[in-house]
């Protein structure tokens, strides 16, 4: 069980405080730090989620919602002390707090999760995640 280990890389790019907000050589100088390129478990960070701020990792295959993949996607997070909440696209939350800590996005082009960063299991979640949801393994 392991936590992602793309903390620092997250907060070297978030807003310091208020008062640089309108810098833009402040903006350059955190953006540079995109150009590290990130990993997980061999899963490209592919950037953040706008509103959550959580890391977005890249699946390598499209993703369809089907019936029996939803009901793989419910297993997967029964097996990690969560349930699915179905909104625009399936959010993984803690049955313990509601503690959101993954979402999967199916989009005509590729498929992406984000994953809350000091989730205890995060890695896991998204290795099993991706194991589980991959088309090629129906």
């Amino acid at each position: 069980m392991t936590k992602l280990t793309v903390g620092p890389w997250i907060a070297a790019q978030k807003l310091p405080h208020r008062d640089v907000s309108r810098n833009r050589p402040a903006f350059l100088e955190r953006t540079r730090v995109r150009q590290d390129t990130q990993s997980v478990a061999g899963f490209p960070l592919v950037g953040l989620g706008g509103s959550c701020g959580k890391p977005c990792f890249a699946l390598p295959y499209v993703l369809t919602w089907t019936e029996e993949n939803t009901q793989q996607l419910e297993e997967v997070a029964a097996e990690f002390g969560c349930y699915v909440e179905y909104g625009v696209y399936p959010h993984l939350k803690l049955r313990e707090n509601d503690q959101e800590v993954a979402a999967v996005q199916d989009w005509t082009t590729s498929a992406t999760v984000y994953l809350r960063p000091g989730y205890d299991r995060a890695e896991e979640l998204l290795v099993r995640l991706a194991d589980t949801l991959n088309p090629a393994s129906s």
